[in-house]
């Protein structure tokens, strides 16, 4: 069992920046494979960016590839997501979540283990 915890929503106008934190309990972080997706009033679930349990490859989606950056710090059992110049269209909720032994996968059905979301609203 993995217990997340996201942090660091907040309100921001377009162009600025906001950093992400998923704190994570439980065994074994170091194996999981991290991912932030998100979820806009009426849409499905969103990937945004996953990074691997062994390397640390990084995916993103396109829509926020050279703009968001995820990382992770096994020793603090965290991963972060780096958001700058943020657009109206990435207002939504952001979602942390794990998947065991996984490989970046962009469905959402491949997580196990999700955080409660932190609310990120970009005004224009």
């Amino acid at each position: 069992q993995v217990q997340l915890v996201e942090s660091g929503g907040g309100l921001v106008q377009a162009g600025d920046s906001l950093r992400l934190s998923c704190a994570a309990s439980g065994r074994s972080f170091s194996n999981y494979t991290m991912g932030w997706l998100r979820q806009a009033p009426g849409k499905g679930r969103e990937f945004v960016a996953a990074i691997g349990w062994i390397n640390s490859n990084t995916y993103y989606a396109d829509s926020v590839k050279g703009r968001f950056t995820i990382s992770r710090d096994n020793a603090k059992r965290t991963v972060y997501l780096q958001m700058n110049s943020l657009k109206s269209e990435d207002t939504a909720v952001y979602y942390c979540a794990a998947d065991r032994w996984g490989a970046g996968s962009p469905d959402a059905r491949e997580y196990d283990f999700w955080g409660q979301g932190t609310q990120v609203t970009v005004s224009s």
